[in-house]
């Protein structure tokens, strides 16, 4: 059977899109998630048109073989596992950005457009595109798609899911689809582009995207403030929001994220502090803002408020942020990084809870977060090669997922569930909710082929 689909892929595609070297079709097995199996692909196939999309998810369908949608593989869930003898199929060589309006405030882009380089585009127009998760510099737009990721700006901005207007889809049968709108407004029929965002390509593939643009913002500026405990950190940040404000950007490092970043690119961060918070507005009178907010951050208990004198400083700060997971993978060679969002007012319980779970499992926890969306970021660091801690790091990050459902919060706020997650889906949604997602999957894909084994 492998030479025959190897034979009818190769019918509609040049011979330099069909991989089929296992030692190159390894390399696309799996994305950037521990604990997640995958399985050995068939193939490995990288369209550059819609055209070949069409006939690969035709081909899929004729010989009923199970097609895994991949992009960066920048993910962090194992959404973009490989089966055992599946289709990899990689969207990253359909890159062309289409069209900029930027009297439409629209961009139209193929899945493989790498977040960073359509940021620097539409820059180039005076527009904005808001999200920017923390890979942006090598994530796609697909990808960003298929798990509905997030971003520092979310605070003000939103999620992918908020930009995503109109999408064009080719179902598991090869039929193209198109759903939403350029336009404004538009409210014809279900809401079939939402459903595909987050939908980890077990729906459809997605092979164009219009997006929704912003005008460019000013140049933000970020304020640095440290707390004596995460407490106080957190009453900060609901201080923050309860006061209508709208800064850019609103993020925690408690204290062993500062110590890690120091460590790995000795930053200089105060690591005498339980939890730095990093502040941001890209209005047009961000100094005047951060003074507010700096005011609010001392009442709250900040020992030391300092806001960044211009952009430069500003983007020192972001960057100490940004390094964040890399710092943090840095302690022991591996991580679980955890992507549990609670109420903004649930923050501090949340904080302190992960402190608990560390400590019950004799494990190293990281937390950054998005505070001003209250997504968390813990992340569990361990040594791979000791078993014992692997198992640990397992039940820890169980028990955080945990307390944020306890908390009334959910169980992935950008990551996606993909592998990693499917049994705490079915939890968070309870069984009613499973048989009506399942329900919609059967209807788009009948025969389960497109990325089996995810979600649910």
């Amino acid at each position: 059977m492998s030479r025959t689909l190897i034979a009818l892929l190769q019918e509609g595609l040049p011979a330099e899109a069909v991989l089929t070297d296992p030692d190159v079709t390894s390399a696309y097995a799996h994305d950037m998630a521990s604990f997640c199996a995958a399985g050995t692909p068939a193939v490995v196939v990288l369209p550059r048109t819609v055209e070949q999309v069409q006939h690969v998810m035709r081909t899929a369908t004729e010989l009923r073989v199970p097609v895994v949608p991949q992009g960066a593989r920048t993910g962090l869930s194992g959404a973009a596992n490989a089966s055992d003898g599946c289709i990899v199929l990689s969207l990253v060589r359909m890159d062309r950005i289409l069209e900029i309006s930027p009297v439409d405030r629209i961009a139209v882009v193929e899945p493989g457009v790498v977040n960073a380089t359509l940021s620097r585009a539409v820059g180039e127009h005076g527009l904005y595109y808001p999200p920017d998760p923390s890979s942006w510099e090598t994530c796609t737009i697909g990808g960003n798609i298929g798990t509905a990721s997030g971003g520092l700006c979310c605070v003000k901005y939103g999620v992918t899911a908020e930009y995503v207007l109109g999408l064009d889809v080719v179902l598991a049968d090869g039929r193209l689809m198109s759903t939403g709108r350029r336009t404004a407004k538009g409210v014809a029929g279900y809401d079939l582009t939402r459903l595909f965002v987050g939908s980890e390509g077990s729906l459809g593939i997605v092979v164009r995207a219009t997006l929704a643009l912003k005008p460019e913002p000013p140049r933000q500026l970020v304020l640095a403030a440290e707390f004596a405990s995460t407490q106080a950190a957190c009453d900060a940040v609901c201080a923050i929001m309860e006061g209508g404000h709208a800064p850019s950007l609103l993020e925690l490092m408690d204290r062993t994220t500062v110590k890690a970043v120091n460590d790995l690119a000795r930053m200089g961060l105060p690591e005498t502090t339980e939890a730095l918070l990093l502040c941001a507005f890209d209005s047009v009178d961000p100094v005047s803002d951060l003074a507010a907010v700096g005011a609010l951050c001392t009442t709250a208990g900040a020992t030391q408020v300092v806001p960044a004198e211009d952009t430069a400083e500003s983007e020192l700060l972001l960057q100490a942020r940004r390094l964040s997971l890399t710092a943090l993978e840095a302690v022991k060679g591996s991580t679980m990084i955890d992507d549990v969002c609670v109420p903004r007012s649930r923050l501090a319980d949340m904080l302190d809870g992960v402190e608990r779970i560390g400590e019950k499992y004799g494990l190293t926890i990281g937390v950054c977060a998005h505070a001003g969306d209250g997504n968390t970021h813990p992340t569990v660091c361990f040594d791979a090669a000791d078993p014992d801690e692997g198992r640990r790091a397992r039940e820890s990050f169980d028990e955080i997922m945990a307390l944020g459902l306890e908390l009334g919060g959910t169980i992935t706020g950008e990551h996606g569930v993909g592998i990693l997650k499917k049994e705490w889906l079915a939890r968070e949604i309870g069984p009613v909710g499973v048989e009506m997602q399942q329900a919609v999957k059967a209807a788009f894909d009948p025969h389960s082929l497109l990325n089996p084994g995810k979600l649910f």
